[in-house]
């Protein structure tokens, strides 16, 4: 009967289970598995020799002659599991040499992904010291039969993939209420990265072969709209996407050739770059807001010889593209080109749009080619040209995916520029990839109506930078926020006074993020399940760290490890398309440097203590200037919402180096920062020596201060002086 039930599923589903050889071990062992479908003991059960018993409710089996007949029989170890003696009992059956199937979550899940585990399971496994298998059933969430909201399709591709024997880590004399909590952080972990892994090794390849895995679930879903309420479906965006992407193949070009794109967040932007990738082009995202010398400056770096933009933007936006058009780059207007489509390549595409033709050659992009080119903010020195393959892309969204419980009913609203990583990746990819629907606003510093078109298109995940989600928390309304079920903050650091007013005005707590261009970007994150405020939160599964000690640091405090951050993981860029900190990023062998100092405690969240360079060393020790500008950020309330202070550091002959205050308020006293300084614990070392005043303080596209602008405008403030 196993092996004719395993027929049906392999004819009906596709059904194939991978390291089934890990199953032949002798007891006491537990097999530990995810729960998405009704299903899921039926695909478990067809590899499973007959002496595996899998643990039931005795409770739920007395519902009806059916749950009785599938809970309580020779393949099964019912209990109940309200009773104080149910783990005792298991326990009993695994001292005894028993082999038992359980599933930790005690439920099916509602969301597709792993919600959280009970802790009973860490302490059954710190009781008998089992040998643990984790099990990962993928595409049982499609099912009919299981409870979560996604898409349903009636015979989707299941498989099983069983891990190798794992020994729980020995914790030595601890107190058991502590054993069982780090035991089943411990599983939970084990599963995420087998999730990841796991997708990353059966999963599509490339950015439109994920995209396209989503198109063929629903392709009449709408996906993308923009502040011109325009929808795209997948259907259509792949449609537009295909009639473009034949103008671009008859350039006479190399594939390896990047190709600018230079649009806001409009359906446009999806739109090009699905074409560019569908004719074998690698775009590079360029940043309209920095002006044309930076501009020029990518431009030239990444060997641009056509940039892609609209000419309604670059009329409103007010671009001078004239030093770029000097420099022998062409300029590509959308509105002639989509004027030059013929209708037949329209019909074209519009019948291989029905007959899913369009990405059909969307799997044969190699994983390892650059998907896209995006250029650091530039805010210390000049922009660095990053290369993300698709491999990098794809492994930071299923790094995401394995920790967060996105579901396809999901409504993303993206108000983060898409030329920035975190708007790009996590902002248009993933939504993209995932099949959920997704808002591109035109601009984040629309306060006031940001929050209203959230409202009004009743989205759920929102993200954005400290310095926007202050204020859309200040101009929003307490009910616009009503549909939200998570918004992450990343780019900057995340302030108290931010924190606290999105908490007590919407009632919501910010996740906040952390990560470099360089990562895709994301290396960690506060997850639903696991929160830690004032944290960055935890490693995505996948990432190494290590790291260098830094000469003057104070000393960590017991249990945790801190120092000069370094990453490696599949989701650090291929290279710098700069030469000297490309050959300089080689010769790691993988590991990125991000420059910032951090630290990890016992519990594996992450504390950012800002970036080596924005540290000022004063009589030997390290001052974080980061740490003093979060300290006055929200220090100053009398002076209103356009406040802003920024902190330098200055050589002094005496001490090594003094701190300097910018600000636009020209009331401000150096008494007044010193107060604030004082009151938040700071050491006399982080006080500002003087004030200089700047009517006002230069920001990026992405919020964050723009210290490079900054100190042009102190030496042109200090020449005007002199002079």
């Amino acid at each position: 009967m196993r092996y004719f039930i395993r027929w049906i599923a392999r004819l009906l589903y596709g059904f194939r289970a991978f390291n089934e050889s890990a199953l032949n071990v002798r007891g006491p062992v537990l097999l530990l598995a995810n729960h998405v479908s009704w299903w899921d003991w039926v695909f478990l059960g067809v590899c499973l020799e007959e002496d595996w018993r899998f643990a039931t409710s005795s409770a739920t089996a007395e519902l009806s002659w059916l749950h009785r007949r599938i809970m309580v029989n020779r393949r099964t170890f019912p209990v109940d599991m309200n009773s104080p003696y149910a783990v005792k009992h298991m326990a009993e059956f695994l001292q005894h040499g028993g082999r038992l199937v359980l599933f930790p979550e005690g439920r099916i899940s509602c969301t597709g992904s792993l919600m959280k585990l009970f802790d009973g399971t860490g302490f059954l496994i710190f009781k008998t010291k089992p040998k643990v298998i984790t099990a990962y059933i993928r595409g049982a969430e499609r099912l009919p039969l299981s409870k979560n909201p996604n898409r349903k399709r009636w015979f989707p591709h299941v498989s099983v993939h069983f891990s190798n024997m794992l020994v729980p880590p020995q914790l030595g004399a601890i107190s058991v209420t502590e054993a069982r909590t780090r035991l089943t952080n411990w599983l939970r972990d084990r599963m995420i990265q087998q999730r990841f892994e796991t997708e990353m090794a059966f999963g599509p390849q490339s950015i439109p072969g994920a995209i396209a895995e989503a198109v063929r679930r629903a392709p009449a879903h709408i996906v993308v709209e923009d502040a011109s309420t325009r929808m795209l479906s997948y259907r259509r965006l792949l449609r537009a996407a295909d009639a473009l992407s034949l103008q671009w193949r008859g350039w006479p070009a190399s594939p390896s050739e990047p190709v600018g794109v230079l649009l806001p967040n409009m359906n446009a932007y999806p739109v090009t770059l699905l074409s560019l990738w569908l004719a074998d082009k690698t775009p590079a995202l360029l940043n309209y807001t920095t002006g044309p010398s930076i501009l020029l400056t990518c431009a030239r770096l990444a060997g641009l010889k056509r940039i892609i933009t609209s000419e309604e933007f670059v009329l409103r936006a007010g671009i001078d593209l004239e030093p770029l058009r000097n420099a022998g780059i062409e300029i590509v207007l959308l509105e002639p080109v989509r004027r030059c489509i013929k209708y037949g390549q329209k019909a074209a595409a519009l019948f291989r749009s029905l007959l899913g033709l369009n990405l059909s050659g969307a799997d044969k992009l190699r994983s390892d080619r650059t998907a896209a080119i995006l250029f650091t903010s530039g805010s210390e020195g000049d922009p660095k040209g990053v290369q993300l393959t698709h491999a990098n892309l794809l492994a930071n969204i299923r790094q995401m995916l394995s920790v967060i419980d996105l579901m396809d009913t999901d409504r993303f609203f993206n108000a983060l520029p898409l030329f920035h990583s975190f708007g790009f990746t996590v902002g248009l990819l993933l939504p993209l990839v995932t099949g959920s629907f997704v808002c591109l606003y035109v601009s984040p510093l629309h306060y006031r109506v940001v929050p209203s078109a959230f409202y009004n298109l009743n989205c759920t995940i929102f993200f954005g930078t400290n310095t926007f989600l202050a204020g859309y928390a200040r101009k929003a309304h307490p009910y616009d926020f009503r549909s939200l079920r998570y918004v992450f903050a990343g780019a900057e650091a995340l302030q108290p006074s931010t924190e606290t007013l999105w908490l007590n005005k919407f009632g919501i707590r910010i996740l906040q993020g952390y990560g470099a261009t360089e990562c895709g970007p994301c290396l960690t994150v506060n997850v639903p399940m696991h929160p830690h405020s004032g944290s960055a939160g935890q490693f995505l599964p996948g990432i190494d760290h290590r790291f260098e000690p830094v000469e003057g640091l104070e000393p960590a405090v017991h249990g945790a490890n801190q120092g000069r951050l370094w990453v490696k993981g599949p989701n650090v860029m291929r290279g710098y398309l700069n030469p000297d900190a490309n050959a300089k990023f080689k010769a790691q062998n993988g590991w990125y440097d991000t420059g910032d100092i951090a630290r990890v405690d016992h519990d594996g969240f992450v504390y950012i203590l800002g970036r080596l360079k924005r540290f000022a060393k004063i009589s030997g020790e390290m001052v974080s200037l980061a740490a003093v500008e979060d300290a006055l950020a929200a220090g100053f309330p009398q002076y209103g919402s356009k406040f802003a202070l920024a902190v330098i550091a200055r050589p002094d002959e005496h001490k090594g180096e003094k701190l300097i205050a910018i600000s636009n308020q020209p009331r401000l006293t150096l008494e007044e920062i010193r107060q604030v300084i004082r009151s938040r614990g700071l050491s006399n070392l982080a006080l500002p020596r003087e004030i200089r005043l700047l009517p006002a303080i230069p920001r990026l596209g992405s919020g964050k201060i723009n210290y490079r602008e900054l100190e042009i405008l102190l030496r042109q403030q200090a020449t005007n002086s002199a002079a």
